[in-house]
């Protein structure tokens, strides 16, 4: 007999592939995932394996929901991922999409932070929704994370951050994602946070998606960008390239807290 984990719970038996499985438990047409992967292949099964079934279109239960986030990363990333707690400034194009990334690979914890509202113009590069046209960047963000994983604790103040506030709304952030849209506020948060920062710089336009990259500027320091590309007429943000900065720092957080697992044993 082999101990798994169905559906999030134990469950004994004599099947030794994922068909004689299915055979077992009457199951036909439903959705495999198997230690959090989608599958369709028969499978040899071993103890310790991990099996959801789910029907094709259905939310699944939270607690098979938050199996299936968890199976799908290795344990130390999940020890990383289960302690972090990371800040998000500026919710325009970067931040929207830094908080989504975050969210999707089941960071515990974001704490976002805006003053402005959503317009029309943002709709290009940020995401946001037609909907969300006048709320709070902070609010609308909140409500689509909430959709998104409902494991994510998400915190967030409507405000203005400088030199007076932000260590003290960054207190409890262990890393935070510098995602402003002017050089003024970078260069404030960089001065005068006293945490690790993931910074931006240059992505405006499109295409040269090679330049990129991702720098050690300082010891908790990191910039993201070309660099150079500053926003201007004839050379705007535009969704595909401020996308992909904004992955690169999403990478580069991840990147941290867990190495930071790894250095700690």
């Amino acid at each position: 007999m082999k101990n798994i984990i169905v559906n999030s719970k134990p469950y004994q038996t004599g099947a030794n592939d994922m068909q004689s499985l299915k055979a077992e438990l009457n199951i036909s047409d439903e959705l495999v995932i198997y230690k959090g992967f989608s599958v369709s292949e028969n499978l040899s099964l071993n103890d310790g394996d991990s099996i959801v079934f789910i029907k094709k279109g259905e939310m699944p239960p939270l607690e098979c929901l938050k199996e299936m986030i968890a199976a799908r990363n290795s344990p130390e990333v999940n020890t990383a991922l289960n302690s972090a707690k990371v800040g998000v400034a500026g919710l325009g194009g970067l931040g929207s999409n830094v908080a989504i990334a975050l969210a999707r690979v089941g960071v515990s914890y974001l704490k976002l932070v805006d003053f402005d509202t959503v317009d029309p113009s943002n709709l290009n590069r940020q995401q946001y929704f037609i909907k969300d046209i006048g709320k709070f960047k902070t609010e609308a963000l909140s409500d689509t994370l909430k959709l998104i994983n409902p494991f994510v604790k998400v915190e967030f103040e409507t405000v203005r951050l400088d030199e007076t506030n932000v260590n003290l709304v960054f207190e409890n952030c262990d890393i935070v994602a510098e995602c402003f849209d002017n050089p003024q506020s970078k260069a404030m948060i960089i001065n005068n946070l006293n945490k690790t920062i993931v910074a931006a710089s240059g992505m405006a336009g499109y295409g040269r998606s090679d330049e990129i990259k991702t720098i050690k500027m300082a010891k908790n320091l990191y910039v993201c960008g070309d660099l150079k590309s500053a926003a201007m007429i004839g050379n705007g943000l535009m969704a595909p390239r401020v996308g992909i900065c904004a992955m690169h720092q999403a990478n580069k957080i991840l990147e941290i807290l867990i190495d930071k697992v790894k250095e700690n044993g």
